[in-house]
């Protein structure tokens, strides 16, 4: 590993959805996606370190990450109890690096209570009375929910079309089926 102030510790869960990749900065959990999964890995150093790519990083990964990232310890508990069908408690510490609307957005994703589901445009009325000034497009929320940098635990896979229908989801419609019924969501 190159000599640099930046780390990016990465780590691999084996789940029932298939093996997840968790990147941290140490203290956060920083990403969570599926294998196979579009968009995540690209941009690493900007997802981990808060778009200052081209800044030196070296990168840690399995058991060396788990030891030195508490972030990595403490979201593969909250996964273990997610999968074991318990309640994972409050979320690991988080840094998700995106623009302010993407992140408003997967502010209002993590507060979708387990087991239940939400539309694109339940998110974008939500947004509109939370931070008044302006109408927010039910498109532009699905753009920002399908950059969710976290999969599963800022759970996105809770969004669904206005007719109940499932929509797109970036690790596939059957890993959000079988992640929904996992919750015990009526599909």
């Amino acid at each position: 590993m190159a000599s640099c102030d930046k780390t990016i510790f990465l780590d691999t869960y084996a789940s029932p959805v298939g093996v997840l990749t968790l990147a941290s900065d140490g203290q956060h959990l920083c990403g969570l996606w599926l294998e196979g999964q579009s968009h995540f890995q690209e941009k690493l150093e900007e997802r981990v370190l808060g778009g200052k790519a081209g800044e030196a990083a070296g990168c840690i990964s399995g058991v060396d990450a788990r030891e030195a990232s508490p972030a990595l310890r403490a979201s593969r508990a909250w996964l273990d109890a997610y999968f074991e069908g318990r309640d994972p408690g409050a979320l690991p510490m988080l840094a998700l690096h995106g623009t302010g609307f993407q992140e408003r957005v997967w502010d209002e994703l993590a507060r979708i209570p387990y087991g239940q589901v939400v539309s694109y445009g339940d998110i974008a009325r939500n947004l509109e009375r939370r931070y008044p000034g302006g109408r927010v497009s039910p498109r532009a929320v699905g753009a920002a929910v399908g950059r969710n940098p976290c999969s599963i635990i800022v759970p996105c896979h809770r969004v669904i079309g206005a007719d109940g229908s499932l929509t797109g989801y970036a690790g596939g419609i059957e890993r959000k089926r079988w992640l929904l019924e996992h919750e015990g969501v009526e599909l």
